[in-house]
C-alpha cells in the first residue's frame, strides 16, 4: 500500500477506528490477494529466456535493452533521465511467463478470404527464442518471428528494431507466403509501458511510473507516455508510414495481476474489424473498424516511431516538429449545440475532403488560415450524441475527430435536476433505514431505484456512491435554482441528511456516517432484505459498520450541502427562508472542523469536494463571522503544514488515487505554499491529458471506481468520472492566474464539460462511460457522478481570451468583435462568471446572471449586462478578483451605482431589462 509515513498528530488519534475504516474499505478480492497473484506469476516457468541475456544498443534520445531470445525491450531508458525506464523492466523477471506481453509483441486475427471465422495468433501466448535474422543498415535487431508463433500461420513476421531519420523504429513486415488471400482482421501492438503501481511509495511511482493515454485518431493518432511526477521526458508513439491507431484494446489475457495498483496493458490497433465482428458486436467504435487483404507473396509493413519529447505541454510542438497532424478545438471536443465552435489545424499538407459522421452531426465551415498557416474551420453540433470528424489530406493520411454534442448547458442541468427530483426521488416508507425523503442511486437500465445493494453505500446515501445522487441535485441549485427543487432538498438536508445521515446533537455532534442502509438480518424482520442480492460480501456493512463516523471523505459532501443551503437563503428571495442563512454556513464550517477531529485519519489527506472548505471559508470572512472563520482556517493551515512536509502531498486511502489533488492545490496555493501547488498541478497534468477526442480530453485518471459505484463492476479507464471536473477546479483556478498558458484552459476546460458529457437529454447521469471497446457507453447507475458535479457547479465560468496565433476565443460563449469591442453571450447554464484573460479578471455573481460582456479591447472598459430580475432574484450581487498580474493592467473597480456588500457589490436588477454594469481600471 502506497500510505505515507507522517509525524502528524491526525495519524495517531482515534487509531482504532481509522485502521477498521481502512482495512473494511480496501478489502476487496483486488486488494486481499494483491500480494499473492504476484506471487503465483512469479511462480511460473520462466520462458521469455532471461537466461540467455540481453542486448544494449544506442538508439538515438534512448538506451535500448532486449532480450536476446525474444528481441522484446527489456529496457527503454532516456538518455536525459537517470535510473527511470519508461517500461517495466524491475518486473520482468516475475512477468517472463507465457502469456506476458511486452513491447515489440504483435496480435493479429486472420482468415483464408471467403472463410467466416477468424483465428488468434499472437507472439506471447508460448514464447521460443526467436530466429535472429540480418537487415538493412539501419537495423538494430532484426527477427522472424516464426518460432514463437504457431506453426499454421498464413504469414511470415519479421520484427526490426530501426533507426530512421534519428528516431527508434518498431517495424512489422507481414508476407503472405500462402497461395491463398489473407485477410488481417485484427493488427494489435502491445504498448506495454510501466504503469504497474504495485509495491511502491508515493515518492517511487512519481520516480519511476507513467501513464498512457491514446489519442485514437487513425493515420494522425498517436500515444502520449507522461511520467507521473508530470517531468520531462514524456515518449510519444506515433505511426511511420500508414500504421494508422484505429482501436485501443484492453489486454485482458495478459496474467499481470490488474487491479487498484495497475490498470492493465492495451494495444494499438490498425485493424480491428474481427472484434468487432465478435466480441465488440454490439458496441459502436470510435473509428470505422477495417480489415486488409494480402494476397499470395504481397508483403505490407507497420511501424511505430518512438518520439522523447518534454512535458505534456510539449507534445503537439514535438509532433508539429515531426510533421504530424495537430488539432486544436474551442472551447473543446464537448460542444453545446447553441455554441459556436472553432477548429484549428496544422499539418503541411492541404485537406483533400472532410466527413461527418453521422451525416450532418455536426456543421463544418473553412474560414481561412491563420498567420502561421493553421487551417481554421467553424464548427457547430447539430445533432445530440457523438460525432465523428473525418479528414482525409491530400497524401492520404486520415485524421478522425470524435465530438460529443449536448445540448445547450441551460438544458442538460435542467434535465439534470429534473431526472434528479422525479425519477430519483425517494420518498416510499421506510421504516428500517430512515432515508425517507431523498435523492437516491437510480438504475437506468431497469429504470428504477437502487433501494437494496450489496455496497451498503450505494443505497445508504453515504460515501461516493450513494451520496452522489443526492449531492448532484443540490449542487444543482448552485447553478440553476429551481423552487419545486429547492423545496424537495430542504426536506431532506432537514430530515434526513442533519439528524440521520450526519448527527444533529451529542458529544460528536456533526460526524457524518458511512451508510443509513446496513446489512442486519438476525435483528430485522424476515423479507426485509432481497433474496436476490448476495449480501454475503465485505461491502454489506453492519450496523455498527454503517454507523461509523470515521471516513472523512463524507464529510464534504454534507459540507457542500449545508453551504449551498447558506448561498440559497442568503442571495434569494423566497426559496428558503432567508433568515436560516447564517445557520447553515455555521453548520457548514462546523461539519469541516467535525471531519478533522472526529475523521482524523484520512482528513490528512486531500479531500475530493475538498474545495468546499475553501469556499466556506470566504463566506465566512465576507460575512464578518471572524472567530468561526479563524478556528476552521486553522485547522486547514494544519493540513496544508503536513502536505507542505511530504514531496508528493497528494496521499489516499488508495495506493495512488486522483482526487486529492483538488484540494492540496487549493489550501496550498491559499497559504502560499506555491512548491506544492507547483508539483501537484505538475502530477495533474501528467493524468489529465489534452487530445483531439472527447473521450480523453481533460480526462482526469480513474479506472476502479467501477467497482465502487458502478454498475459493470472491472477495471477499466472510466471515461469522465468524477476525477475530470473536480481536477478542472486547480488547473483552471491555475489558469487564471497565468492567463498566458493557453493549454492550461484547454486541459481545465476539458476537464469542466466532460464532467457533463455522459448526461443523457433525459437527465439520467451516470458513474462514468465505459472505455472498453466491448462496451463504449454510460454505466448503469448515477453511483458516484454527484461528486463531478460538484467541481462543474463551482466551477463553471466563460473565458475570453486573444491568442496569438488564433486570436479572440472565448470558452463557455460566443464571440464577436466590432472594431475595438469584443462581444461575448454566455452560454454556460449558470452565466455567474467570467474571465477575461488580457485583463487577468475574474467577474462573478453569488447572485444573478451575465447575459453579455463588453470588453474594450483599447481602454480596457468592460460591461456587463445583466439579466433582469427574477421573481427570487431582485439584486444581484458581483464580486471582482484579479489572480493574475497582467503587465499594463491596473486594479478594476465597479463605476456603477452600487453598494458595497459582503465583499461585493450589490445592484438592483430591472425588471423588464438588463442592468448595465461598468467596471474600468
Amino acid at each position: 500500500m502506497i500510505i505515507e509515513p507522517t509525524k502528524n498528530k491526525y495519524l495517531f488519534l482515534n487509531t482504532f477506528v481509522a485502521i477498521f475504516c481502512f482495512v473494511l474499505f480496501l478489502v476487496n478480492i483486488e486488494v486481499v490477494q494483491a500480494q499473492s497473484p504476484w506471487l503465483a506469476l512469479g511462480k511460473r516457468p520462466s520462458t521469455l529466456g532471461l537466461e540467455n541475456g540481453f542486448s544494449s544498443y544506442n538508439a538515438g534520445a534512448f538506451n535500448l535493452k532486449l532480450v536476446k531470445s525474444s528481441q522484446t525491450v527489456a529496457g527503454l531508458q532516456p538518455k536525459l533521465v537517470k535510473d527511470f525506464d519508461f517500461v517495466p523492466g524491475d518486473s520482468l523477471k516475475v512477468r517472463s511467463s507465457d502469456g506476458l506481453y511486452h513491447l515489440g509483441d504483435i496480435n493479429l486475427k486472420l482468415r483464408y478470404t471467403g472463410e467466416e471465422g477468424w483465428k488468434s495468433y499472437s507472439t506471447a501466448a508460448k514464447r521460443s527464442p526467436v530466429k535472429s535474422i540480418q537487415a538493412g543498415k539501419n537495423a538494430l535487431a532484426a527477427a522472424d518471428l516464426a518460432a514463437t508463433l504457431p506453426a499454421d500461420i498464413s504469414l511470415q513476421v519479421k520484427r526490426t528494431w530501426e533507426m530512421v531519420n534519428g528516431k527508434l523504429v518498431l517495424r512489422f513486415e507481414l508476407k503472405n507466403k500462402t497461395d491463398r488471400n489473407v485477410e488481417i482482421g485484427a493488427l494489435g501492438i502491445p504498448m506495454i509501458f510501466d504503469n504497474i503501481l504495485e509495491g511502491r511509495t508515493l515518492e517511487q511511482t512519481h520516480a519511476k511510473n507513467v501513464f498512457y493515454d491514446p489519442y485514437i485518431g487513425k493515420d494522425a493518432g498517436y500515444l502520449q507516455v507522461t511520467r507521473l511526477s508530470g517531468h520531462a521526458p514524456s515518449l510519444l508513439v506515433a505511426p511511420l508510414g500508414h500504421t494508422p491507431f484505429e482501436a485501443y484494446n484492453p489486454l485482458n489475457d495478459d496474467r499481470t495481476p490488474r487491479g487498484i495498483a495497475f490498470e492493465g496493458f492495451y494495444e494499438w490497433m490498425v485493424y480491428s474489424k474481427a472484434h468487432a465482428e465478435n466480441e465488440w458486436k454490439n458496441a459502436e467504435q470510435w473509428n470505422t473498424p477495417t480489415s486488409t487483404v494480402l494476397k499470395p507473396g504481397e508483403s505490407r509493413s507497420y511501424a511505430l516511431q518512438f518520439i522523447l519529447s518534454g512535458t505534456a505541454k510539449d507534445i503537439e510542438d514535438k509532433l508539429i516538429e515531426n510533421k504530424r497532424p495537430v488539432a486544436i478545438s474551442v472551447p473543446g471536443y464537448v460542444l453545446a449545440r447553441d455554441v459556436e465552435g472553432k477548429l484549428f489545424i496544422n499539418y503541411p499538407k492541404k485537406i483533400k475532403a472532410i466527413q461527418v459522421q453521422p451525416e450532418n452531426a455536426l456543421r463544418v465551415v473553412s474560414s481561412g488560415s491563420t498567420k502561421n498557416g493553421w487551417k481554421s474551420y467553424s464548427v457547430k453540433g447539430n445533432t445530440w450524441g457523438r460525432a465523428r470528424l473525418s479528414i482525409t489530406y491530400e497524401d492520404g493520411l486520415e485524421q478522425t475527430i470524435n465530438y460529443k454534442v449536448i445540448d445547450p448547458e441551460s438544458s442538460v442541468i435542467a434535465s439534470y435536476g429534473n431526472f434528479l427530483t422525479t425519477r430519483q426521488w425517494f420518498n416510499q416508507p421506510d421504516p428500517v433505514f430512515n432515508r425517507t425523503p431523498s435523492v437516491i442511486t437510480y438504475d437506468n437500465e431497469k429504470q428504477q431505484q437502487v433501494v437494496q445493494d450489496n455496497r451498503a453505500w450505494i443505497s445508504g446515501l453515504s460515501d461516493e456512491g450513494g451520496a452522489g445522487s443526492w449531492l448532484g441535485a443540490i449542487m444543482k441549485q448552485l447553478v440553476q435554482p429551481k423552487k419545486e427543487e429547492v423545496d424537495k432538498l430542504k426536506q431532506f438536508v432537514d430530515s434526513v441528511m442533519f439528524g440521520r445521515l450526519q448527527l444533529k446533537s451529542g458529544p460528536q455532534k456533526y460526524g457524518v456516517k458511512k451508510s443509513l442502509f446496513y446489512y442486519a438480518p438476525d435483528s430485522l424482520p424476515k423479507g426485509t432484505y432481497d433474496a436476490n442480492i448476495n449480501f454475503k460480501v465485505w461491502s454489506a456493512w453492519p450496523k455498527k459498520e454503517a454507523d461509523n463516523l470515521g471516513r472523512s471523505y463524507n464529510y464534504p459532501h454534507v459540507a457542500a450541502a449545508h453551504w449551498v443551503m447558506y448561498r440559497l437563503a442568503r442571495n434569494y428571495r423566497g426559496l428558503i427562508a432567508e433568515q436560516s442563512w447564517k445557520q447553515h454556513l455555521i453548520d457548514a464550517a462546523e461539519t469541516g472542523m467535525a471531519m478533522v477531529n472526529i475523521a482524523p485519519y484520512y482528513s490528512e489527506f486531500g479531500q475530493m469536494e475538498g474545495t468546499v472548505f475553501y469556499l466556506i471559508l470566504n463566506d465566512l470572512k465576507n460575512e464578518g463571522l471572524t472567530a468561526e472563520a479563524t478556528r476552521l482556517e486553522n485547522e486547514m493551515k494544519k493540513r496544508a503544514n503536513h502536505w507542505r512536509s511530504l514531496q508528493y502531498p497528494f496521499g489516499s486511502e488508495m495506493p495512488w488515487d486522483s482526487t486529492g489533488q483538488e484540494e492540496v492545490y487549493v489550501w496550498s496555493s491559499y497559504f502560499g505554499y506555491q512548491d506544492k501547488a507547483n508539483v501537484t498541478l505538475d502530477a495533474i497534468l501528467a493524468y489529465m491529458p489534452v487530445l483531439p477526442h472527447w473521450a480523453y480530453n481533460g480526462n482526469a485518471r480513474r479506472y476502479w471506481d467501477f467497482l465502487y459505484g458502478g454498475k459493470l463492476s472491472r477495471i477499466e479507464r472510466m471515461i469522465h468520472h468524477y476525477g475530470s471536473a473536480l481536477n478542472a477546479i486547480p488547473v483552471l483556478m491555475d489558469y487564471r492566474k497565468n492567463p498566458g498558458d493557453f493549454y492550461l484552459l484547454r486541459a481545465g476546460y476539458g476537464g469542466l464539460l466532460g464532467g457533463i458529457s455522459n448526461i443523457t437529454q433525459e437527465g439520467f447521469a451516470p458513474a462514468a462511460f465505459h472505455a472498453y471497446p466491448s462496451t463504449l457507453k454510460n454505466d448503469g447507475i448515477t453511483g458516484d457522478y454527484g461528486s463531478g458535479f460538484f467541481g462543474y457547479a463551482v466551477n463553471t465560468s466563460s473565458y475570453i481570451l486573444n491568442h496569438p496565433e488564433f486570436g479572440w476565443l472565448a470558452f463557455g460563449g460566443n464571440l464577436n468583435k466590432t472594431g475595438n469591442t469584443v462581444n461575448v453571450k454566455l452560454t454556460t447554464a449558470a452565466k455567474s462568471s467570467v474571465y477575461i484573460a488580457p485583463a487577468g479578471l475574474w467577474i462573478s455573481l453569488d447572485a444573478g446572471t451575465i447575459d453579455e460582456v463588453n470588453y474594450n479591447t483599447i481602454n480596457g472598459e468592460i460591461r456587463l449586462k445583466l439579466a433582469k430580475a427574477g421573481e427570487y432574484t431582485a439584486n444581484a450581487l458581483l464580486r471582482l478578483s484579479q489572480p493574475a498580474k497582467v503587465k499594463g493592467t491596473g486594479v478594476y473597480s465597479v463605476k456603477s451605482k452600487s453598494t458595497e456588500k459582503r465583499g461585493g457589490y450589490e445592484f438592483p436588477l430591472a425588471k423588464d431589462h438588463t442592468t448595465e454594469v461598468i467596471l474600468q481600471k
